[in-house]
């Protein structure tokens, strides 16, 4: 259950509303600018929240572009800290990656950074601070990035759901504390208080909704249960399934998506299931009756133009180790994978462009983790050994390994790490390069 000082009829008030998330069309080159700002994350009326945003918004500006474009954006920094902007999923240049000390340095308070990149997969994305990425991104720098179809399914409404939580006083001020070396040792920072935030408040009953949903929390995996609707998964962290599949279960770690079609028949509500009551994240609400329903089967999204993995290359294990109630490890870190806390100076593995390689993921730790790799994508294997869904974030539970299969063709230096993002703070990561 999520732990509150704030009563659950405060948190099912305040859920239907949505914190501002602006949209911009990318036709032409914009700013987007780290700064500190006020949200209200709590009931209207009750205290406002000092956090640091984009454009004047926390949540950052909802960016759109269309696939095959190029993305020309400005980042200027104004937080009074060292920053940089990650856009997680995306298989991008690894110079545009905005990692401060492998593939940038960190933008300095007052200074800017052009990134400049083309989008080629259409699907969910979104970006976030990679600067003290635990601190900033609880603060609120980080924001949805849609890449859109050439031809997109037929919605009345396509909508971006972000899921978060934060560690919220009884006033709404934001409790400080960010490397708490208790959170980093156990599950990380998790809030008191969470929401999820629709960029669409009201609907009308018989439409039909794209729902991008997003875990933009920096620790917390999020059980989700949707009614008030029925309809079909169609994409996992940006990719589409080849076949939408039924709507059995919404787990979503730290950075994961999940792409829903659905169709509405009552009022949307989006909750965190406990051992007592539901604990309500958010809603969206219905205002009359589409008169002409668009209804029909739920296709599959466009496939994504990826390489399919070929004969093995390499066979690697990577197994996470410490934190508490774990086992000794060589790391000097809380956490380490391999025996190793922090960046090696050498990769995990290096790779010709377009190897395969299998990396079982061993989890030798009390606690879950959910499993990064930038600038790519890797297929989850199955238990019966099977080539499963194709991710960038893969959650794997205390005790669990699992084996992922990627084809590392996109060159540089690509990191790999923990998303519980204490987790990577103190220990959990590690890089790869590709030739």
């Amino acid at each position: 259950m999520i732990g509150t000082p704030l009563t659950r009829r405060r948190l099912l008030t305040c859920g239907g509303a949505a914190l501002a998330l602006p949209r911009f069309a990318l036709a032409a080159p914009m700013v987007l600018r780290a700064e500190p700002v006020s949200a209200q994350i709590l009931l209207e009326g009750d205290g406002v929240t000092a956090m640091l945003g984009l454009n004047g918004t926390t949540p950052g500006p909802e960016l759109r572009v269309n696939q095959g474009a190029r993305l020309d954006l400005d980042f200027e920094n104004r937080i009074g800290a060292d920053s940089a902007l990650h856009w997680h999923g995306i298989r991008i240049d690894n110079a545009m990656d905005g990692v401060p000390g492998m593939t940038q340095d960190a933008v300095p308070d007052g200074g800017r950074f052009q990134y400049s990149f083309v989008a080629p997969d259409a699907g969910t994305f979104w970006y976030h601070s990679h600067s003290r990425s635990w601190e900033q991104v609880e603060q609120g720098l980080y924001g949805p990035l849609i890449v859109e179809e050439a031809n997109p399914p037929q919605v009345d409404h396509d909508v971006t759901v972000l899921i978060d939580d934060w560690r919220l006083e009884e006033d709404g001020t934001l409790m400080g504390g960010f490397g708490n070396m208790h959170d980093f040792a156990h599950a990380g920072r998790l809030g008191n208080f969470a929401r999820a935030m629709p960029s669409v408040a009201v609907v009308r009953r018989g439409d039909r909704l794209r729902l991008r949903l997003i875990n933009v929390a920096t620790a917390r995996v999020f059980p989700v249960t949707l009614s008030g609707a029925q309809g079909k998964v169609v994409a996992l962290d940006g990719m589409p399934l080849a076949a939408p599949r039924d709507i059995t279960e919404i787990v979503l770690a730290p950075a994961q998506r999940m792409d829903l079609i659905v169709d509405v028949t009552d009022t949307l509500r989006f909750d965190f299931p406990t051992r007592e009551e539901p604990y309500e994240l958010g809603r969206i609400g219905i205002a009359g009756e589409n008169p002409a329903p668009i209804g029909g089967e739920i296709s599959a999204l466009p496939e994504a133009n990826v390489t399919a993995p070929g004969a093995l290359d390499h066979d690697l294990v990577l197994t996470m180790e410490g934190g508490a109630m774990g086992g000794a490890h060589a790391g000097e870190g809380i956490w380490a994978l391999n025996g190793h806390s922090g960046l090696p100076d050498a990769p995990f593995a290096r790779f010709q462009r377009g190897e395969t390689a299998r990396i079982r993921l061993i989890n030798d730790t009390a606690f879950a983790h959910g499993m990064h790799l930038h600038g790519h994508h890797f297929h989850e294997v199955t238990t019966e050994g099977e080539i499963g869904d194709f991710r960038d974030t893969t959650l794997i539970n205390r005790g669990e390994t699992r084996d992922i299969l990627c084809v590392f063709d996109n060159p540089g230096k690509w990191l790999l790490h923990c998303h519980m993002l204490g987790h990577q703070a103190s220990g959990m990561k590690t890089w790869v390069e590709v030739m």
